[in-house]
């Protein structure tokens, strides 16, 4: 039961991961969508962290640096970038649908092993000769 309540937590801790990974690629499409629709030299609010603003002038938006893992980031046009994102994001989905099936299945393994478990603590409890010992 123990194995199966880590093997929960485990993949409860991934899927906060991904879901937060997802929040923020979500953001990034967003971003990007908007962005398309601006011109130079647009006056932005850039997010630096708790809740702190820098304004900024929108530059060339026909190149975008985009992260593509493990610290590496590529240059590459607009839609290029909305691409990858989209395709991350996808990814991401497919991970995160696999994650939670995978957690589904370990909840009704503990439930199914807790129901054996109360049981064979009953019968015991009534002094009765239980077959599932």
């Amino acid at each position: 039961m123990r194995i199966l309540e880590q093997t929960a937590e485990t993949i409860q801790a991934r899927l906060n991961m991904i879901n937060a990974v997802l929040t923020d690629l979500s953001l990034a499409t967003m971003t990007l969508d908007t962005l398309e629709k601006e011109k130079q030299d647009t006056e932005l609010l850039v997010p630096v962290g708790g809740s702190s603003y820098v304004q900024a002038k929108l530059g060339n938006t026909e190149k975008i640096i985009v992260g593509i893992g493990a610290g590496v980031s590529v240059e590459r046009t607009l839609p290029e970038a909305k691409e990858i994102v989209k395709k991350r994001l996808e990814d991401l989905e497919k991970n995160r649908l696999s994650l939670q099936q995978q957690f589904n299945q370990v909840a009704q393994k503990m439930n199914e092993d807790r129901e054996t478990y109360e049981t064979i603590m009953s019968e015991l409890r009534e002094g009765k000769p239980t077959q599932n010992v």
